[in-house]
């Protein structure tokens, strides 16, 4: 199909736009911006920036994607970001750009941002994440896949999710939150297992069993990280996906677990 621009867009010189797009009425498209075949970016959306989007993504009215990072630090030049494929971001969320010249900021596939949400500069978005109302990322995130946080949360910058982690609404996240855990309260601290999300994300009853037992080790038999961590190594199924995912996130955390 033809790309569809309403008259009242602008669509700056430069701005590369594959087939089957379709860019609605006041909407704003800066000259550094490509888009993927069948992105839909709806009335009054701006996109700018250097922004690299996918295939068959949304963007709907008043949501701002791509612009400058609010980082004090940045210095100008050609920072960016990139987007995958088969994103939505609903009205009025904001999505920027890195702070450093030729760096981006990265969403994967198939996440949804709902409305009012924010994902600042240098943050690295994996794949099937979706981010509540009224909640913000600071920068320098890592979130990786199947991540749920809910409304009106509040992340700090350099926190990191793993995977299948869901984040409560309402939550203050200021550490690292392991993978498969649940997480609520300000400040968040760890709940149970996020057994729903692991069943509908395909992990079998075995799986959700050993994560289980991983956050008995973790949190229930008051051991500190280093104990916690060589009792994980020492597990039976240590070799296991599910143990390893744990180990491998320990390992690299720099601001603690919540």
């Amino acid at each position: 199909m033809a790309t569809d621009i309403h008259p009242t867009a602008i669509v700056e010189s430069g701005a590369v736009l594959d087939d089957d797009v379709t860019i609605g009425a006041y909407a704003y498209i800066g000259p550094k911006v490509e888009f993927g075949a069948g992105t839909i970016v709806r009335h009054h959306a701006t996109v700018e920036g250097k922004t690299i989007l996918g295939c068959d993504n949304e963007i709907f009215p008043y949501a701002s994607i791509g612009g400058q990072s609010q980082d004090m630090k940045a210095k100008g030049g050609t920072p960016g970001l990139k987007i995958g494929n088969n994103n939505i971001f609903r009205e009025y969320v904001t999505v920027h750009c890195h702070s450093e010249d030729g760096e981006y900021t990265v969403l994967g596939s198939h996440n949804y941002c709902l409305a009012y949400s924010h994902i600042g500069h240098e943050c690295i978005i994996g794949n099937h994440f979706i981010l509540g109302h009224n909640s913000t990322l600071g920068g320098h995130m890592i979130v990786e896949d199947y991540v749920n946080v809910g409304g009106h949360s509040a992340l700090v910058p350099k926190c990191h999710l793993g995977q299948c982690a869901y984040i409560g609404g309402y939550s203050k996240v200021a550490q690292d939150i392991p993978p498969f855990m649940i997480a609520d309260g300000r400040s968040a601290t760890i709940k149970a297992v996020n057994k729903i999300g692991m069943e509908r994300h395909g992990f079998s009853k075995e799986d959700i069993s050993l994560a289980k037992q991983v956050y008995k080790i973790l949190y229930r038999e008051g051991l500190n990280r280093s104990q916690a961590l060589e009792r994980l190594r020492e597990h039976e199924e240590a070799d296991s996906p599910i143990v390893q995912a744990i180990i491998v996130f320990a390992e690299s955390s720099e601001r603690g677990f919540a």
